[in-house]
């Protein structure tokens, strides 16, 4: 399989399999998506907003220059073949050490995530997924989906032991059921020190899933399903200093939607959300 060749996010590395250290990989995706489709442009955006931002960044210090990473572009495009590209992330990381290479998948709708997550659940057992969304996503299935992106979380959730478990915060919109269950689970943070005290006493292994819609449509617009009352980029900080004492084994950044938001904002926010990502892993 021969990934499509792409510019890489901010001067990364071109490779063509998983490396030791931190991974991109973008998959080209909306097949599900329901109201305001174009997250399948998603992957190249970050990388061409990438071009007008600095390597360094000021809230952590760090230059991502100075760390190991790996752009891959783009996985095949199967406009519609969800199964198809669940083969061809099991070729790319067949051979791949997941304890020593941190893969972030760009999206592409928020389905995808359940694809790497898979794999990083059969490599630790204990892995903690950490979902920042404005949606539970924990429907059985939408529009006679099981796939759809208003059901990744409750796929995943099938796919855990007792050990694993989901972490959601800025969760503001789902069905009553879905409330439901979150309740039921426990797995919903109402407000931030409720985070924060998960995180303070967890030691497990996160992974992180960032839908962008969980950042107020006021700040990032291009997006598929805006959700009023998010959260802004300073609190995206907030949260990261807090993670980046934390053992991040991988991640996705999903749904954004470049035709959307014609200014490009949209595209120039959500590469800076990657730096910063990358920054403290």
């Amino acid at each position: 399989m021969e990934l499509e060749p792409v510019k890489t996010f901010l001067g990364a590395t071109a490779a063509n399999k998983i490396q030791p250290g931190i991974n991109l990989v973008g998959i080209c995706y909306d097949g599900t998506t329901s109201f305001r489709p174009g997250t399948r442009f998603g992957p190249d955006a970050f990388r061409d907003a990438s071009y007008g931002q600095e390597s360094f960044s000021p809230y952590f210090r760090t230059d991502i220059e100075d760390k190991k990473i790996y752009d891959l572009g783009n996985l095949p495009q199967f406009t519609s073949r969800f199964d198809r590209i669940q083969e061809c992330f099991a070729e790319l990381v067949k051979e791949a050490d997941l304890k020593k290479s941190k893969i972030i998948t760009l999206g592409g709708e928020h389905s995808l995530s359940q694809i790497p997550v898979s794999h990083y659940l059969k490599t630790y057992d204990d892995l903690v997924v950490l979902q920042f969304d404005a949606h539970a996503d924990l429907r059985e299935q939408y529009l006679d989906d099981p796939h759809s992106h208003a059901s990744v979380m409750r796929r995943i959730a099938e796919a855990m032991n007792e050990k694993q478990k989901i972490v959601q915060y800025g969760i503001r919109s789902g069905t009553k059921e879905e409330y439901n269950y979150m309740e039921s689970k426990g797995t919903l943070m109402p407000n931030f020190k409720a985070l924060y005290d998960f995180l303070q006493e967890s030691k497990a292994p996160l992974y992180i899933t960032l839908d962008l819609d969980f950042f107020d449509p006021s700040e990032l617009p291009g997006t598929g399903t805006p959700e009023a009352g998010g959260h802004s980029f300073k609190e995206w900080i907030e949260l990261l200093k807090i993670l980046k004492d934390k053992t991040i084994v991988g991640g996705d950044i999903v749904e954004l939607s470049p035709p959307i938001d014609s200014t490009g904002n949209s595209n120039s926010f959500a590469a800076k959300v990657l730096r910063e990502l990358i920054a403290i892993l």
